[in-house]
This record gives structure tokens, C-alpha cells and sequence, in this order.
């Protein structure tokens, strides 16, 4: 029988201050969220956003890197694709491992491997050692991603309080990677792209030395390993995540990407065969009995398919067509970074007065509104009202959206499950990321040849300019069909929760099944 996450109070534990404050060493045995003061929020959602934004940190100062260690242009797509199949790949190998060692000492072990590779990155000489590193983060990240929103959920009490918590976490997960663009074109302009890297350091510290004091630890749990599924699942998300960057680069048919999409597939459905036997498995497959959080998992893969799929392009044209330097490419996005934050303070009143998979189809509506508005953008297209205007709706709806979505994720497990559902929360993430990518720069490319049988007068850097403009329109087109299905998931399952479905926002126990 599935118990709730936590029972419906709004008192702490016995010894723990009323106002919130330093948790004790050990986290309730049984599973009951306490009340948690604003450091506790501000470790979890700080160390969450530097995980997030390292992602896109580094898209901005692709040209410099490039530049400064000497990467050929195919291989540099791997600065950004070593971190996401890294990190994609272990993710639920990285979830379980918190559920059965504890949430906490697994976050410490994951934001020190993080931040040692990042420092190890920043010190980069050639293009091995900077893949490597990128490599490295990408394991450390997959560790302690879903630590942090499993040790939301066990710290901020049901109700309001956990609402506010995760409206700021999802302002992290939705803006972190527009963020992220914004800070690698300042520092890769004011200073150099290795600080892009070496920013994580002091944070990292921090955030490690801090943990023991502030955050919660769960306990350990004995029994046996469910070594099939960490194999199957590792090796799986490997695969298929290796797939989609494959495809990106050498389309997809290639051999390789097939093979890779193959290999992938079977050794998911392996995964999910031996996930059906194990007497504790990696991945629980009752976690998708719930319509509704299914639906918030498929729904989040549109979605962020989308929007990374924006950050990319948008970065291109920004300075390929309309002529930005890095830094002003990177404070283009700042509208919509702004807004996506400033609705941390929004939307827990949005969710007082709306149920939360209301607030997702509004808010996926009014991003979907942006998007198509921006995908008809070309080679005359002005940054404002043209571009500007439709990422402050993006990021409104976006910012409306997200908490609801990763609230609906998480809803009604038991604190046993806490890092399973926060893993396949951050799965979905990564995997959306890459798959959408994938998939647009393959329509990117198509778009490209297609401006090329039709040129253009002005020389050879007009004809570029219109080649450019012309394929960010077809891929934002793309991206705008990507919001479009994950607003229709939404709608046609996360609307109409089965027998089963808790609230989205309330996080209400589920019933027994």
C-alpha cells in the first residue's frame, strides 16, 4: 500500500523550531515533511539551478572554446552533449542510490563530484580534457538532481508550504537554462568562457559545506540491490539519450544513431521486465498508475524539447543574423529569465484559486502563443517587438506552467519512492532536452539546404544571413508543434486524472493501491 509523503500537518517534529531552522541530523524515519526555514529552500534550489544552467552555460562561449582549444566544428557539439548524456544516462541510477544510502550524504557526494569537474574543466587545455570533465559533471549532476527535489518534498510540509518551495524549485528548472545563456555571455565576454566553469566552485563549496547543517538526511535502507535494473536503465538512457545527440550530428540515418536507438530500446524494455520481478526495484512501475503524473512526465518532454530547442536556435540568431555580440545574445533573454522568476511569487496565489492542471494548460497556452509568434520570425526581423514580446509570454506561460508540471510528477508517493519520482522528474527533463534538439536541428538542417537552392543578392554574407534566418523559422516551428503536443497531453490526460490521481498541487495521499 502506498502511504502519503506526508500527513496533513503543520506541526514539525518534536525538537524542531516552529519557525523552521537547522535540521536535525536525521530525517523523520517515517517520512513527515517538517517545517523548513528559507536556508533549507535556498541550498535545494541553488544547487538545482547550477546543475540546470551548466546545460546552456557554455552555448554562448561555444565560439570562444572552440577557438581556445582547438575543437573541429563537429566535435564541439560535445562541450554541451558530454554533460547531457552523462547526466541524462545515470539519472535513475542516481535516484535509487539516494532512496537506499540517503537523500542528503548522496547530494553531498553529487555537488562535490560536480564541483571538483567543473574546476577541472575550467583548467581545460585541449579538447579531451574539457570532454571529460564535461563528462564528469554530467555523473555528479545525475546524483544530486534528484536528491534535491526528493529532500523538497521531505523538508516543506503538504499544503502551502510546499506549494511556495516548489514554485521557486520550478522557477529554477524553467529559467535555469535561459540563465544560463545570459551568464555565459557576460562572463565570456567581460572576463573569459572558463569562468562559465569556475563559477560553480565557491557555490559548490558552499552548498557542501552547508548541507550537513541545513538539509535533512533520510536513512539508509537495506535489502537487495536491484542490480538488473540499475544495468538496464544506465545502459538504456545511455543508449538512447547517445541517440538523439547522434542524431544531431549525423542525422538520422545513420548507422550509428540507429544502432544506438536500437540498443536503447531493448535494453528499456529489459529494464522495464526487470523492474516487474524485483523485489525493490530501481524504478517502482506503480509510479505510473497515475494518469495524471504520467501525463506531467510526457507532457514535460514536449515541453522542454521546446524550449531548448528555443535557447539554441534563438542564440544563433540573435548573432548570426541580427549581429549580437555574445554578451548582448545572452541579456536578450533576460525579459523572459526576469518574468519566469518573478512568478515564483504568482503562482502559489494561482494555486490557491485554480486546480494545478488548469494552471498547466493556461500557462503551455500562452507559451504556445509565443512560440508561434516567434517562429515567424526571418532575416528582417527586429529583436523588438518581434522577438522580445514573445519571450516574455513564453516565459510567463513557462513560469506558470512548470510548478504545476513538477508538482504533478512527484504528487502522492511514498517518502520510499521520493527519489524514484524525483528521478524520472529529471529524466524527463534531460530526455526531452535532447530528444527535441535532436529532432530540430535534423528540420535545422533540411531548412538550411532548402535556403540554399534559393539565393539571394548581396554576396556571399547576405545569402548566409537569409540561410540562417530562414532555418531558425522552420526549426521554430518545430519547437511550436513540440509545445503544441505536450499542451494536447495535457489536456487530454493530466485533465481528466483517473480513480487513482491525487491533486496536483495539494499532494494529497493517494489512495491504497
Amino acid at each position: 500500500m502506498t502511504t502519503s509523503l506526508a500527513p496533513n500537518t503543520r506541526r514539525g517534529r518534536p525538537g524542531a523550531a516552529a519557525t523552521g531552522g537547522p535540521a536535525p541530523g536525521n530525517g523523520a524515519p517515517d517520512g513527515t515533511a517538517r517545517r523548513a526555514g528559507p536556508a533549507v529552500l535556498a541550498l535545494i534550489v541553488v544547487s538545482y539551478l547550477m546543475i540546470i544552467l551548466d546545460a546552456s552555460v557554455v552555448i554562448t562561449a561555444l565560439p570562444d572554446i572552440e577557438t581556445s582549444l582547438g575543437f573541429s566544428p563537429t566535435g564541439l557539439s560535445w562541450v554541451q552533449n558530454a554533460y547531457t548524456l552523462a547526466f541524462g544516462g545515470l539519472l535513475l541510477l542516481g535516484a535509487r542510490a539516494g532512496d537506499l544510502l540517503g537523500r542528503r550524504r548522496m547530494f553531498i557526494v553529487g555537488i562535490g563530484l560536480f564541483t571538483a569537474a567543473s574546476f577541472a574543466g575550467g583548467l581545460a587545455q585541449n579538447a579531451g580534457w574539457l570532454l571529460t570533465a564535461r563528462a564528469v559533471q554530467g555523473m555528479g549532476a545525475a546524483i544530486a538532481a534528484p536528491a534535491t527535489l526528493s529532500l523538497l518534498m521531505v523538508s516543506f510540509s503538504e499544503g502551502t508550504e510546499r506549494v511556495r518551495a516548489m514554485a521557486a524549485y520550478s522557477a529554477a528548472a524553467s529559467a535555469g537554462g535561459s540563465l544560463g545563456l545570459v551568464l555565459g555571455g557576460i562572463l565570456t565576454t567581460t572576463v573569459s568562457w572558463r569562468w562559465g566553469l569556475f563559477i560553480n566552485v565557491p557555490i559548490g563549496i558552499a552548498m557542501v559545506v552547508l548541507a550537513p547543517r541545513w538539509l535533512p538526511e533520510t536513512p539508509r535502507r537495506t535489502g537487495v540491490f536491484d542490480l538488473a535494473g540499475a544495468i538496464t536503465s544506465t545502459g538504456g538512457m545511455t543508449a538512447l539519450v547517445y541517440g538523439f545527440v547522434r542524431a544531431a550530428a549525423d542525422g538520422w540515418g545513420d548507422t550509428g544513431t540507429l544502432a544506438s536507438f536500437a540498443v536503447g530500446v531493448v535494453l528499456l524494455a529489459a529494464f522495464v521486465r526487470a523492474e516487474g520481478h524485483a523485489p525493490q526495484p530501481i524504478t517502482p512501475l506503480r509510479l505510473f498508475r497515475d494518469r495524471r503524473r504520467t501525463g506531467a512526465l510526457v507532457t514535460r518532454i514536449f515541453v522542454v524539447g521546446a524550449m531548448f530547442s528555443t535557447f539554441f536556435f534563438m542564440t544563433q540568431y540573435l548573432q548570426g543574423v541580427l549581429g549580437f555580440t555574445a554578451l548582448k545574445a545572452g541579456l536578450a533573454f533576460l525579459p523572459m529569465t526576469l518574468i519566469m522568476f518573478a512568478m515564483v511569487r504568482l503562482v502559489p496565489r494561482l494555486v490557491a484559486r485554480f486546480d494545478g492542471a488548469h494552471l498547466v494548460i493556461g500557462g503551455l497556452a500562452t507559451a504556445l502563443f509565443g512560440l508561434a509568434w516567434l517562429s515567424r520570425i526571418d532575416v528582417g526581423t527586429d529583436y523588438f517587438p518581434q522577438i522580445a514580446l514573445p519571450l516574455v509570454l513564453l516565459g510567463t506561460g513557462m513560469g506558470v506552467a512548470f510548478g504545476p508540471l513538477t508538482t504533478a510528477g512527484i504528487a502522492g508517493v511514498s517518502e520510499a519512492d521520493a527519489g524514484a519520482a524525483s528521478g524520472l522528474v529529471n529524466v524527463a527533463h534531460q530526455l526531452g532536452g535532447s530528444l527535441g534538439l535532436g529532432i530540430m536541428v535534423t528540420v535545422f538542417a533540411a531548412a538550411t539546404r532548402s535556403a540554399a537552392d534559393h539565393p539571394v543578392a548581396g554576396g556571399a554574407a547576405a545569402e548566409s544571413r537569409y540561410e540562417l534566418g530562414h532555418a531558425v523559422g522552420v526549426a521554430m516551428t518545430g519547437a511550436t508543434i513540440s509545445m503544441a503536443l505536450g499542451l494536447l497531453v495535457a489536456v487530454l490526460v493530466m485533465r481528466r486524472p483517473s480513480a487513482t490521481t491525487v491533486p496536483v498541487i495539494s499532494g494529497a495521499a493517494s489512495p491504497a493501491r
